[in-house]
């Protein structure tokens, strides 16, 4: 049986789909099937909308903080089926936050400006920066897109800020040094977004 919805801590999150354009360097999926005690996360096939809204009639939401879509995956692979997700959550409980987890490829994926289409549906969008530098970005996310990657990433990540409530980017402790974090929150700051420090999850 696929986990399509599965807890962490007090957040539901969604795997949607196992579709992702990066192989990053430290990469959870390259540790095994699952995380943080989850079923194996690894689909069968990608789940219809059908299939989601079923699994998720499964789920009290009252029992939760926050709805996440952050699977073994890239959840922007499937942006108008998380969107339509997204809004069937808002239905059923306007007020629970909703937050996608990406690498902020999503315009180079859809071949679109896509920040518009979050607006009034998700709440927090929290962005891989990985890197202050363009080069050492390429070098650890390693994006079909090649060099392009890092700059629509920023202009993604700038454009959400004037769509989204909350954007924040973030980094992996164990993979920046603390001078690059530090220019990795200056970036974050220039353009309205805040900074996360990421624990390396082995």
């Amino acid at each position: 049986m696929m986990t399509i919805t599965y807890p962490v801590k007090t957040g539901l999150y969604f795997n949607i789909t196992n579709r992702c354009p990066c192989a990053c360097t430290f990469c959870l999926r390259q540790n095994g099937e699952g995380v943080y005690g989850s079923d194996p996360l690894w689909l069968d096939h990608e789940p219809t909308l059908s299939e989601i809204l079923a699994d998720l009639e499964k789920r009290d939401l009252d029992s939760y903080t926050e709805a996440v879509f952050c699977g073994y995956g890239e959840p922007t692979e499937r942006l108008d089926v998380l969107l339509a997700v997204a809004a069937k959550i808002k239905e059923r409980r306007p007020a629970l936050p909703i937050r996608i987890n990406t690498n902020g490829l999503a315009d180079l994926i859809a071949g679109e400006r896509t920040a518009p289409k979050l607006a009034g549906l998700i709440d927090t969008v929290s962005i891989s920066l990985n890197s202050p530098d363009k080069e050492e970005y390429t070098r650890l996310v390693r994006p079909k897109f090649g060099d392009r990657a890092y700059d629509a990433m920023l202009a993604f990540a700038k454009d959400c800020v004037s769509f989204v409530p909350r954007v924040v980017l973030t980094v992996v402790d164990k993979v920046t040094t603390p001078e690059e974090q530090e220019r990795c929150r200056a970036l974050a700051e220039g353009i309205g977004a805040v900074l996360r420090v990421r624990p390396f999850e082995e």
